[in-house]
């Protein structure tokens, strides 16, 4: 007789449609079933045993069905900023969701959390009071739990670092935020996926912080920056309050380049987190993926300047 070959795991990911979610799927899809709860498909999850709930973690209700047979749940669902009339209903969805899989007895529970800000930042910015809202909400669910706290991350189509090459890359300069001696120490996507992927086979109850494996100073990155793209290093330099202002500008005007809350958690120089311990391959630095910007972008400079 043929051996019964073991059910495969069943993962659950709340919000999986954008960074994260494409390098969890990357990770998780040749070990796991995954069951994904976003508004709109991706083409990663074309072809990959993959079921797709089209949904809103903020709106949706029907979570007993959706944790059917989960053996983890993954929740990577949140906003780059908003007022708190954003921010409230998606906890609300997500407050939902911890105390369905309370409910359902689900063995794991990894949720992508922030680290620590200032005060004022804690305490008074609807992107923080209602993360934090939810990462004490799991703590004291009684599932087994990990909350992850990563710092700057970087990948293919990220919001950071990819928008800052570009920026260089176009326009030869870059703003320069006080002395630029704050520290910064990006993690890869695909990195912060095994962290996730790790934790999802331990039992022990925890908060975690993940940087990755250099510590830089943001001006010394920057420089690294302009180096990858052949160009000497220039800036438009801003006092601390100078570019604090320039973002409230930004922000007001609908701009998602850059929010009033990162400049100033940058210049508080809490985003140069240690490097993340305990995975069996090193992290990876991030100069290789500049290199791979640089040429990106440098070819479709080429590219346009055949065109016309």
């Amino acid at each position: 007789m043929n051996a019964v070959e073991p059910r495969r795991r069943l993962l659950l990911v709340g919000g999986g449609g954008g960074l994260v979610g494409r390098a969890v799927l990357a990770e998780f899809a040749p070990s796991w079933r995954i069951r994904s709860l976003h508004r709109s498909p991706t083409a990663e999850e074309s072809g990959r045993e993959v079921e797709w709930i089209r949904a809103d973690v903020a709106t949706y209700s029907d979570w007993a069905q959706a944790l059917a047979d989960v053996d983890l749940v993954l929740n990577v669902a949140w906003y780059r900023f908003g007022p708190r009339r954003r921010f409230a209903p998606l906890t609300d969805g997500l407050l939902r969701l911890v105390e369905a899989a309370r409910k359902a007895d689900v063995p794991r529970f990894l949720h992508l959390s922030v680290p620590p800000a200032t005060p004022a930042i804690e305490t008074s910015l609807p992107y923080m009071v209602y993360k934090r809202k939810v990462d004490r909400a799991l703590e004291k669910s009684g599932l087994s739990y990990t909350i992850v706290r990563p710092t700057m991350l970087f990948g293919r189509r990220d919001k950071l670092l990819t928008v800052m090459m570009r920026t260089i890359a176009r326009y030869h300069l870059f703003p320069m935020f006080g002395d630029g001696q704050y520290h910064i120490s990006p993690i890869a996507v695909a990195d912060l996926a095994r962290i996730l992927h790790l934790q999802a086979r331990s039992e022990d109850d925890r908060t975690i912080t993940a940087g990755g494996p250099t510590r830089w100073k943001y001006r010394e990155l920057t420089d690294e920056m302009f180096r990858r793209l052949g160009l000497r290093p220039r800036y438009v330099h801003f006092s601390p309050q100078g570019a604090y202002r320039l973002a409230r500008f930004l922000q007001t005007f609908g701009s998602s380049l850059l929010y009033a809350y990162e400049v100033e958690w940058l210049l508080a120089d809490l985003l140069g987190l240690p490097p993340y311990e305990g995975l069996d391959r090193p992290l990876r630095p991030v100069e290789p993926f500049l290199s791979a910007e640089a040429r990106r972008l440098r070819g479709e400079r080429a590219a346009l300047s055949g065109y016309f």
